[in-house]
């Protein structure tokens, strides 16, 4: 007898299971980046209180950024529309997010907190884009994005976050012992 692989014709393709994946990843990534900007929205003065007593200036200028960043991007993740761009737009608030939580400390006090667990995926999705169950899908292939373009958007999302950290906020974030 000899060894024979077969295919089912009916069998899942190869993509598919992939393309659940990168599903799972943008509703997740985006539903928890879009509650935040939900709860900034909902009480936006609060939002700028938080931001003027944190040190941000000008105070309603950062509310107003890092709510639109997180808005859009989430909703743009969850849809799967203009996926690199809008992972762009959601890893640079949150390389921004991860830097208040460990401006107060030493770096590795708390490394891995949800900001960069988020930006994480967000720079995960910036790279494999939303997959085959998302808008982007639809476009077949009519917008493209190189290595390069998101080589770039990479990039872009972390000078974003440093140029915004230091005009908003005028500290370096990143502290080797506790402050």
């Amino acid at each position: 007898m000899t060894n024979t692989l077969t295919v089912d014709a009916g069998a899942v393709p190869a993509t598919r299971p992939l393309d659940i994946g990168l599903l799972i990843l943008r509703l997740g990534v985006g539903a928890a980046v879009l509650q935040a900007a939900l709860i900034k929205l909902t009480d936006f003065p609060a939002t700028i209180g938080f931001m003027a007593d944190a040190g941000w200036r000008p105070p309603t200028l950062a509310a107003l950024m890092v709510t639109s960043a997180e808005t859009l991007g989430g909703v743009a993740l969850v849809l799967g529309l203009l996926t690199p761009l809008a992972a762009c737009a959601v890893l640079s608030s949150m390389a921004c997010a991860w830097a208040v939580n460990v401006s107060t400390a030493a770096v590795w006090a708390q490394p891995f907190n949800e900001p960069f667990l988020l930006g994480l995926g967000a720079a995960t999705l910036l790279f494999t884009g939303a997959g085959g169950y998302g808008l982007d899908a639809l476009l077949d292939g009519r917008l493209a994005w190189s290595l390069r373009l998101k080589v770039a958007l990479l990039v872009v999302a972390f000078g974003a976050a440093v140029i915004t950290w230091i005009a908003l906020y005028g500290v370096n974030p990143i502290h080797f012992s506790a402050p």
